[in-house]
C-alpha cells in the first residue's frame, strides 16, 4: 500500500464520526456605524453651538445643492436596477452580519471526513445543516449528484465572481456618491459666489449669497467625508468576509468531489484564513 494510501486509511477509519453543526450568519445593528455617526456629528454640533456667534448654519437652497444633487449626479453613472438596491446597500451598512470561518471551515472538513468513511451520498443525511446556508448547500449538492470537481469549480467560481462583481458594484455607489458630495459643494459655492458678484452694489444680497457659497461647502464635506466615504469602507470590508465563506465552501466542495484527503483540505483551508482563525481539526 502507498503511504498516500495508508495515509486515506488512517484518515478514513480512526475515530468516531465527527459532528457537523454550520453556523449560520448572525444579524446585529452596527453600533460602531451609528455611533460614530451620532459623535461626529455631535462633535460638529457643539463646536457651532460653543462658538459666539449668530451666524446661521441652516441653508435650504445648500441642502438641495448638496443632497440631491449628489443623488441625481450618482444616479447617472448606474442602471435602473442597481439604483433600486440603493436601500439595501445602506441598509447592509448599518446591521452587520458576522461570519464565522473558523467554525465554517470546521464544519467542512467534518464533511469532508465523513464523505472519506462513507461516501459522498452519505453527506445527503445533513441537508438540514447545510440548508443553513444556500451556498452551501448547491454546493454539496452538486457533489453529491456526482458532479465533476473541474464543472464543480467552474461553475462556484463563476458565481463567486459575478457576487463579488454585484458587491462592488454597490460599494462603488456609496463611494461614488463620496466623491460627489464635495464636487456639488463647490458648485454650490461658485453659485453663491456669482450671485453675490452679481449684485454688489446691494448690500443686503451679500450676505445671504456668502452663506450659500460657504454652507453648500460644508454640507458637501460633510455628507461626502463623514456619511459615503466610512459606509463605502465599510461595505468594502463586509463583502470581503462573505466571500471569503463562500471561497472557503468552494475549496471543500471541490476537495470531496476530487476524493482527497481531508488533512489536505485542513491545509488549504487554512492557507485562506488569517493566522488567528485557522484550524487544528485533527490535532
Amino acid at each position: 500500500m502507498s503511504d498516500a494510501a495508508a495515509q486515506d486509511e488512517k484518515t478514513t477509519d480512526a475515530g468516531p464520526m465527527p459532528v457537523v453543526s454550520v453556523p449560520r450568519h448572525t444579524s446585529s445593528v452596527d453600533l460602531a456605524t451609528i455611533l460614530g455617526l451620532i459623535f461626529t456629528f455631535g462633535l460638529i454640533i457643539a463646536a457651532i453651538a460653543i462658538g459666539d456667534s449668530n451666524a446661521n448654519f441652516v441653508e435650504v437652497r445648500s441642502l438641495m445643492i448638496v443632497i440631491l444633487g449628489t443623488l441625481t449626479a450618482t444616479a447617472v453613472s448606474y442602471t435602473p436596477e442597481e439604483l433600486s438596491r440603493s436601500g439595501f446597500i445602506f441598509t447592509h451598512s448599518i446591521f452587520i452580519h458576522k461570519w464565522n470561518p473558523t467554525a465554517m471551515a470546521s464544519n467542512l472538513v467534518a464533511l469532508a471526513v465523513i464523505a472519506k468513511k462513507k461516501g459522498v451520498l452519505a453527506l445527503s443525511g445533513y441537508e438540514g445543516e447545510m440548508n443553513k446556508n444556500a451556498f452551501l448547500n448547491r454546493s454539496f449538492q452538486m457533489v453529491i449528484d456526482g458532479f465533476p470537481a473541474d464543472d464543480i469549480e467552474f461553475l462556484l467560481t463563476q458565481e463567486l465572481d459575478a457576487e463579488f462583481e454585484r458587491h462592488k458594484r454597490s460599494a462603488s455607489m456609496t463611494r461614488r456618491a463620496s466623491e460627489i458630495a464635495p464636487a456639488m459643494g463647490l458648485i454650490g459655492t461658485l453659485i453663491g459666489l456669482v450671485m453675490m458678484l452679481a449684485d454688489l452694489e446691494n448690500p443686503e444680497t451679500i450676505g445671504p449669497a456668502m452663506a450659500v457659497a460657504l454652507l453648500t461647502t460644508f454640507y458637501g464635506a460633510i455628507l461626502g467625508t463623514i456619511v459615503m466615504a466610512p459606509l463605502a469602507v465599510k461595505l468594502e470590508k463586509r463583502s470581503t468576509d462573505e466571500t471569503l465563506i463562500k471561497k472557503l465552501i468552494k475549496i471543500a466542495a471541490v476537495s470531496i468531489a476530487k476524493q482527497e484527503n481531508p488533512r489536505k483540505l485542513e491545509m488549504l483551508l487554512n492557507s485562506e484564513l488569517p493566522p488567528s482563525k485557522r484550524i487544528r481539526f485533527f490535532d
